[in-house]
């Protein structure tokens, strides 16, 4: 069975003097279709830089990555958009909600490059906004928002376009207890469900939910 995600030697470093600086070395690993994934480590082992390059969100990196087969490495800008548009669902830690659109029409913007018609994507953002306990909120603008309530709309907006491949930085660190377990246990659901998932966690008790856990240490693989 092809990996859903394999990387192969991946490096990134950047340009100081007298010698570049190494943020990941040598990082190689399979994630299969199904697989929930935790990546662990100290705060400045590379969590997150790994994280966003399996995103498609950063380029400047060494090495071999492959999404369902496909040569990401070897892939232009655009086609690497494209890509991302169409797999991956990424929960950021600062929420990267659009500031001018209301929360539903936040909802609905990832829909858009799924080639749904108008009355799906409705269906789908009345749908999320009941699971996640935030109807009353659909009118509202981010700015009206709590730190919390921005997040669980950010990760609302991860999952309801159904990705392929669905990635979380600390996704449960700006929210309650009760609404981190309601997260955790909508994103257990999602992998029984059939979805692939990867997060970056501190918590155990998150890293509980998945299958598998990746520990990196000063930007290597800690075995």
């Amino acid at each position: 069975m092809t990996p859903l995600v394999s990387v192969r030697n991946l490096e990134k470093s950047i340009p100081t003097k007298p010698s570049p600086t190494w943020l990941l070395r040598r990082i190689t690993f399979d994630v299969n279709e199904g697989d929930f994934v935790s990546i662990m480590g100290p705060s400045g082992a590379g969590k997150s830089t790994l994280l966003h390059i399996l995103g498609l969100y950063d380029h400047g990196w060494q090495g071999e990555m492959f999404l369902e087969g496909q040569p990401v490495h070897a892939m232009k800008p655009k086609e690497r958009a494209a890509l991302n548009r169409s797999h991956v669902g990424f929960v950021f830690q600062q929420f990267h909600l659009l500031d001018d659109l209301t929360v539903s029409e936040n909802l609905e913007e990832p829909l858009r490059y799924r080639d749904l018609k108008s009355g799906e994507r409705q269906a789908r953002v009345g749908d999320i906004l009941d699971r996640f306990g935030i109807v009353g909120k659909k009118d509202l603008y981010p700015s009206q928002l709590s730190g919390g309530q921005q997040q669980l709309v950010a990760v609302a907006r991860a999952v309801i376009a159904r990705p392929r491949l669905l990635l979380a930085d600390e996704p449960t660190g700006n929210l309650h207890s009760d609404q981190a377990r309601e997260i955790m246990g909508l994103f257990k659901r999602l992998n029984d469900e059939g979805a692939t998932i990867i997060q970056v966690t501190h918590s155990q008790e998150n890293a509980a939910h998945g299958n598998r856990v990746i520990k990196l240490r000063d930007g290597w693989m800690d075995t």
